[in-house]
């Protein structure tokens, strides 16, 4: 990787001549093919990736086995910072979406080049590092708690609108109270009060057409409404999943804490105990 391409990474822009030619000669060039694993969720994690082209998918898997993708980064952006920082396992997986070139840079060659005078790159990744977990953050928050009657209402059109009133108006008594009406008024002017001049006189042939073309076009328009009921059903599931994936992610990360404070205060216990 060469300067100018370093610099092209938000977190080493800074950098001046010196220090960027230091840190290039840290650097491990690794060119890999399209659908190769970089690392998974656990596996050690020990070094910070550059990319110098192509794309890598940063994703999450499920209980039952569905991927869940994060992100997608490309040329200039940077992942697996976590591991330079706290020297913990991957919290996902990350594979290549395309050919990609990468610059690998291990914690050793980072904690060296830190302490050999350049303390603004911590600094830089960990400004960087702050707002991918609130961009993260809000992500979550903006996707789990969304109102499924306004998300679905954002996206009706006038057509959907006019087909759920109809829909509405065509399954209620309302409805039937108006089609009694009508059926009585039509024989009460065709029998009674026209006598031989009703425009429809018995049987009444065309009040069966008015009725065949009401029953033709309610059937399509009350399922144009289901149909659209089925799309918020899905809706509604998708979000449940997300709520349910946020959930067992942060259960996750919280269980994770808990297992280094209990090693932690073991270690501090046994340490006491040798004093």
């Amino acid at each position: 990787m060469t300067i100018d391409t370093l610099r092209e990474v938000p977190l080493f822009e800074s950098l001046d001549d010196d220090a960027a030619k230091q840190l290039c000669e840290l650097l491990e060039t690794l060119d890999c093919e399209a659908q190769k694993v970089l690392f998974r969720a656990g596996d050690a994690g020990g070094a910070m990736y550059l990319i110098e082209r192509g794309k890598v998918r940063i994703y999450v898997q499920a209980t039952d086995g569905h991927e869940v993708t994060l992100t997608e980064l490309g040329r200039g952006d940077f992942f697996g910072e976590m591991a330079l920082l706290d020297g913990q396992r991957r919290s996902a997986n990350a594979v290549v979406a395309e050919y990609a070139r990468l610059a690998v840079l291990s914690r050793e060659h980072f904690l060296s080049f830190i302490m050999g005078g350049n303390p603004n790159v911590a600094l830089e990744m960990l400004t960087a590092l702050a707002n991918r977990l609130r961009h993260t953050d809000e992500l979550l928050r903006h996707s789990t708690t969304r109102n499924v009657n306004e998300e679905e209402a954002a996206q009706l059109t006038m057509a959907d609108r006019a087909a759920d009133k109809i829909a509405e108006f065509g399954g209620s008594w309302k409805f039937i109270i108006f089609e009694i009406g009508l059926f009585l008024s039509w024989m009460l002017l065709n029998t009674w009060l026209l006598f031989d001049k009703g425009f429809d006189p018995y049987p009444y042939v065309f009040l069966n057409l008015v009725l065949g073309i009401i029953c033709g076009l309610q059937a399509p328009i009350i399922m144009m409404s289901q149909n659209r009921q089925s799309h918020k059903d899905r809706l509604r599931s998708d979000l449940d999943y997300q709520v349910n994936l946020k959930n067992e992610l942060a259960l996750q990360d919280i269980l994770q804490r808990l297992k280094i404070l209990d090693r932690d205060s073991l270690r501090a216990v046994a340490e006491k105990r040798h004093e």
